[in-house]
């Protein structure tokens, strides 16, 4: 079904009507032209991300499930990289010609998938037509007690580094995909070149060489926010000094929280945890994976810093890695090599404007 068929308030109702708000904070979602939300004795935690094509993300290898899903999960990654609680999303949507009724209600329900998952409510949003393709921006909003809400700036010299899950796969899944794509149009090219119809009707049905590398996928189209590792800390009675989500690199988020709270660190390259299936695909593309695992940006774990008093409590959970810990802001940001030599941690992680 083409969009003008429904108009922009027949969309809206079409995808939000069953929509149904469980936040006591959500007292009036979608439908006004304002969402109405209540919050009398907590700390309201706003964030915004916008995910433009050909920027952030190619339809040649994602789908719209997996994109709306993906899309939700950063900002209520960010949520909880504040030690906080997720409770509401806007969703705001520029979109061409080429997309259909039926690919957006594929896109709300990757976000209502994300959604469901954390207890969020959609409240409300935009949409909007683009001549450039699809723009996307979500704003998602929580909730923290102002005792519980954990900044960039609060790392003291002594602080343990620590970080959740294992970094790089999502930048190999991307490597991955790439790869397969460039693999797919070299051949059309030939096809095409010689003219080769039976060729280019094949290619249609065109598989790529996913075999054994499942995860890296699934770590690039589907990441997924650490709301469960703030559970864990908070049982073993840990509260991180100073917090991020690695969303453009171990060595840009670590830069970030030492400059912001006024210090410098030590990281140990041997400590940093990798996944088997990321080296592999690493050595396969003749690429250096602690590269890869301090630079390549989304894997949306969590890094933090915690007093050394909670060494002991640290080691013993299963998921969390200690990489290092927070010097005198005059020793510098260094990088301890497997050798023992020391390098100046360098930020080269994402950076979506260095083109211009």
């Amino acid at each position: 079904m083409q969009i003008k068929e429904l108009g922009e308030f027949g969309l809206i109702e079409r995808l939000t009507k069953n929509i149904t708000p469980n936040n006591p904070s959500t007292v009036h979602g979608v439908g006004d032209d304002c969402a109405v939300l209540h919050y009398p004795d907590t700390e309201v935690l706003v964030t915004t991300d916008m995910l433009m094509e050909g920027i952030h993300f190619d339809l040649t290898y994602i789908d719209l499930q997996h994109l709306g899903y993906k899309a939700a999960m950063v900002n209520i990654s960010d949520i909880f990289a504040m030690n906080g609680t997720p409770r509401q999303l806007t969703v705001s949507i520029a979109l061409s010609k080429r997309f259909t009724v039926e690919d957006m209600e594929a896109f709300y329900n990757g976000l209502r998938l994300a959604c469901e998952k954390w207890n969020v409510d959609i409240v409300g949003g935009d949409t909007t037509s683009s001549y450039t393709g699809l723009a996307i921006s979500i704003t998602c909003i929580g909730e923290a007690r102002k005792e519980d809400i954990v900044y960039r700036n609060g790392a003291k010299e002594t602080d343990l580094i620590c970080v959740s899950g294992d970094l790089g796969a999502a930048y190999m899944g991307l490597q991955l995909l790439e790869r397969e794509k460039s693999v797919y149009y070299q051949q059309v090219n030939e096809a095409q070149k010689k003219g080769d119809t039976k060729a280019l009707e094949e290619l249609k049905n065109f598989q790529p060489d996913f075999a054994g590398k499942e995860y890296l996928l699934q770590r690039q189209l589907q990441p997924e926010a650490r709301g469960d590792i703030l559970k864990i800390l908070a049982e073993a009675n840990i509260r991180p000094t100073a917090m991020m989500d690695i969303s453009d690199g171990l060595s840009s988020e670590l830069l970030h929280i030492c400059k912001q709270s006024g210090t410098g660190c030590r990281v140990y390259e041997k400590n940093i945890p990798i996944d088997y299936q990321t080296a592999v695909m690493a050595e396969e593309l003749n690429l250096n994976v602690a590269t890869c695992a301090l630079n390549g940006g989304e894997d949306y774990e969590l890094l933090f810093t915690v007093p050394i008093g909670d060494h002991e409590k640290v080691q013993q959970i299963e998921g969390i890695k200690l990489i290092g810990h927070i010097t005198n802001q005059s020793l510098g940001c260094q990088l301890i090599a497997r050798d023992g030599q020391e390098f100046p941690l360098k930020a080269q992680g994402w950076n979506p404007l260095k083109n211009y």
